[in-house]
């Protein structure tokens, strides 16, 4: 096997540093971590690497919208990035959201893309192609109706991606203040986020995911009325178990809504109206 020369075992080091890296890295950082110029133009040259505009170097694989954040010169935000760290989001959001100085000139993206020019309240690496967290739930909270601003709060602080107290102590706008006023650290699922203030107004006792009859429900509405949401798992063995447990609350004394994930979402009319009308022939209430 023929020994590989210096400037290839030089490249080599480079194409593992773009891995490592994340698959786009500014040029000046490869330059500081002791990559030169001239590997990073033979791993061009070799088509292992391409260039994305002139500051920035990307392996051929690369993560798509990484690539383009760094061609249009933006950084990756908003709702945007709250679907790439999987944060919780009822939809009807799907435009691309990204980040561009406050003074920057006209960025060149794609047609319905919203570019937040805000001042960040946590700067950004010149080297980062995504928001920090901070920034994301903070343009959220901004551009985001109130619930869907909630219920990816929630998500982040569930996933402990950050601490409700450190939010706190950031100078938030009004509307991020709201959004982190409201906001619970302990909720479970974003159903709970959705479902809880919708049904707030009603003015009656709401525990979700109560302990009843030997399991956890979703929602404990008042003293007897369950509400169950079923996900899309709840086919064969789930849903058997699930029958048994209706039966079991049944037969203590308990009466059981149950409603799909997609009526939630989709549909939440119809669903308050089931509520509504069980509540208003007291079946929330003890016997």
């Amino acid at each position: 096997m023929p020994q590989r020369t210096p400037l290839q075992r030089r490249m080599d080091a480079l194409l593992e540093t773009l891995e490592k890296e994340g698959g786009v890295v500014r040029g000046a950082k490869l330059r500081s971590l002791g990559h030169s110029e001239r590997a990073i133009a033979a791993a061009v040259a070799s088509d292992k690497a391409v260039r994305v505009r002139r500051r920035w170097v990307a392996l051929p694989h690369a993560d798509a919208a990484l690539v383009a954040a760094a061609r249009a010169g933006v950084v990756l935000t908003c709702s945007t990035h709250a679907k790439r760290l999987q944060l919780w989001d009822p939809g009807g959001d799907k435009a691309w959201h990204v980040a561009a100085p406050p003074h920057s000139g006209r960025v060149s993206v794609a047609k319905g893309t919203v570019v937040h020019r805000a001042k960040p309240l946590v700067a950004r690496d010149p080297d980062a192609l995504e928001d920090p967290i901070e920034n994301v739930l903070v343009r959220v909270a901004e551009c985001r109706p109130h619930e869907a601003a909630l219920t990816i709060w929630e998500s982040a602080f569930r996933k402990q991606l950050v601490e409700r107290a450190a939010m706190a102590q950031l100078p938030l706008s009004s509307r991020a203040r709201a959004v982190l006023d409201d906001a619970q650290v302990f909720s479970d699922s974003g159903l709970e986020t959705i479902v809880i203030p919708r049904l707030k107004w009603m003015g009656v006792p709401i525990v979700p995911q109560a302990w009843v009859a030997g399991h956890r429900v979703d929602f404990l509405i008042g003293d007897r009325l369950v509400l169950q949401i079923d996900g899309g798992h709840h086919v064969g063995a789930q849903r058997d178990s699930d029958n048994r447990h209706d039966a079991a609350l049944l037969l203590a004394g308990y009466r059981v809504v149950r409603v799909g994930y997609r009526q939630v979402v989709d549909d939440w009319p119809s669903v308050q109206h089931l509520i509504m009308v069980a509540i208003a022939q007291g079946l929330h209430l003890a016997a």
